[in-house]
C-alpha cells in the first residue's frame, strides 16, 4: 500500500518484465548493466505472468460487476493469445465458454495445471472500484461485494484455492487497507508488506538518488542552479515521506511524479514551477470530504473535521496507525487518521 503517483504500477511492470518466460531473450537488454540484472536469481523468466489492473473498472453498482467480468475477459483472453504455444489448445475455447471472472480465471489455473506451469499474479489497484463504491454509495452496497458471496471476493476465493498448485507467487499493490481487511477471511494468506522497514526505499527516490539525478542533468548543462539549492526547494513541497517507524532515521523518500514534474521545469525552463504541486498528484478532495462525513453522527464528524483543522494549525498529529480496518469502521478517529496517511497526506515524523 502506497500513495498515488509512487510508481507502484510501473514496479509491476518492471516485475513482469524480470519473471515473464517471455522476456528472457530481453533480460540482458533490460537488466543487464543493473544489480538485478549481475546477480540474477533462480526465478528470472520462470513463469507465466498474469497482470490485471482494477483501475478501469466502473464504480456504479449497477454496472460493476459486469465490468469487472468484461475486464477479466479481456485479460485472460490476452493471456491465452500471448501464450498459446505453452497452453493446451483448447484453453482459450474454455475460458470464452465461461461467464464470470472466477469462473475464467479457475479455467486458465486448470489448463496451467495440465501443463504443469506455474503463474506469477500482478495485481494493482486492488482497492479502486471497492473504495468508490464504499465513499459514493455506502457501506451497505460496499459489504455486498466484499462480503458472502461478492464477486470480488469469489475471485480472490479462486485465487487461494489454485496458490498451492498454479498461482507460485503473487503481488498486490493499491493505496486504501480498507478492502485488505474486509477480504481476509475469504484470502487469508497474503503478507503486508507495507510498513516492512525492508521494502521503505522500494517505491519512490531517496534524497540520495534525487541528488544524483539533479546532478546528473547540472553535468550535461541542462540545470543551472546549485543541486543544494534545488533540494531546498523540493524538501517542503515532496514530503520526504517515510512508510515504517524503524526507519525514521533513514533517508526519507520523495515521491517520483513531483520529483520528475520538477526536473521536467529545471530543464526546459531553469526555474521551479509557478504552482509546485502537479496536479496529476493532487488528492481527490471531494473523496477526502466525503470520508470526513461519511456517516450522520454529528459527534465524529466533529472528531473527523477536527483532524484537519488540527493538522492545519500543528502541522502534526498523533497518530495510532492501523494497518488494516473494515470498512464500518472507517469513521473511527484513529482509522480516520491512518487513511490521512495512506492517502499521503501524513506521513512519519516520529513516534511517542
Amino acid at each position: 500500500v502506497r500513495p498515488r503517483r509512487f510508481g507502484k504500477s510501473l514496479f509491476l511492470n518492471m516485475l513482469e518484465c524480470y519473471y515473464d518466460c517471455k522476456t528472457e531473450k530481453q533480460f540482458d537488454e533490460l537488466f543487464g548493466n543493473l544489480y538485478v540484472g549481475k546477480h540474477p536469481t533462480p526465478d528470472r523468466n520462470k513463469y507465466l505472468v498474469l497482470k490485471m489492473s482494477f483501475s478501469s473498472i466502473v464504480s456504479d453498482p449497477e454496472k460493476m460487476e459486469a465490468s469487472f467480468n468484461s475486464n477479466c475477459d479481456m485479460i485472460f483472453t490476452d493471456f491465452c493469445l500471448k501464450y498459446a504455444d505453452l497452453l493446451p489448445p483448447d484453453t482459450l475455447e474454455m475460458v470464452q465458454q465461461k461467464e464470470v471472472a472466477s469462473e475464467k480465471l479457475t479455467a486458465v489455473c486448470l489448463s496451467l495445471r495440465r501443463q504443469g506451469l506455474k503463474m506469477y499474479l500482478i495485481l494493482d489497484e486492488y482497492d479502486n472500484f471497492a473504495n468508490n463504491v464504499l465513499v459514493n454509495y455506502g457501506n451497505t452496497r460496499y459489504r455486498s461485494l466484499t462480503h458472502g458471496d461478492g464477486f470480488l471476493r469469489n475471485f480472490l476465493k479462486t485465487v487461494k484455492d489454485y496458490t498451492d498448485r498454479v498461482v507460485e507467487r503473487m503481488y498486490i499493490t493499491g493505496v486504501s487497507p480498507v478492502t485488505m481487511d474486509d477480504l481476509t477471511s475469504g484470502f487469508n494468506i497474503a503478507s503486508n508488506q507495507s510498513t516492512n522497514p525492508v521494502f521503505n526505499n522500494m517505491i519512490g527516490f531517496t534524497e540520495a538518488e534525487v541528488r544524483e539525478l539533479l546532478e546528473y542533468y547540472r553535468q550535461q548543462g541542462k540545470i543551472i542552479h546549485p543541486v543544494d539549492e534545488l533540494i531546498s526547494m523540493m524538501k517542503p513541497w515532496y514530503d520526504n515521506y517515510c512508510f515504517a517507524r524503524e526507519s525514521l532515521g533513514d533517508d526519507r523518500i520523495f515521491n517520483c511524479d513531483m520529483t520528475l514534474y520538477y526536473l521536467r521545469w529545471q530543464v526546459d525552463f531553469h526555474c521551479s514551477p509557478g504552482e509546485m504541486a502537479d496536479k496529476n498528484i493532487r488528492t481527490d478532495y471531494s473523496k477526502l470530504k466525503m470520508l470526513a462525513r461519511i456517516d450522520r453522527d454529528s459527534v465524529q464528524e466533529e472528531n473527523r473535521m477536527g483532524t484537519i483543522e488540527e493538522i492545519a494549525a500543528k502541522g502534526k498529529i498523533l497518530v495510532d496507525l492501523h494497518t488494516s480496518f473494515p470498512a464500518e469502521r472507517v469513521t473511527d478517529i484513529d482509522n480516520f487518521r491512518s487513511l490521512l496517511y495512506y492517502y499521503g497526506l501524513l506521513t512519519m515524523c516520529g513516534t511517542r
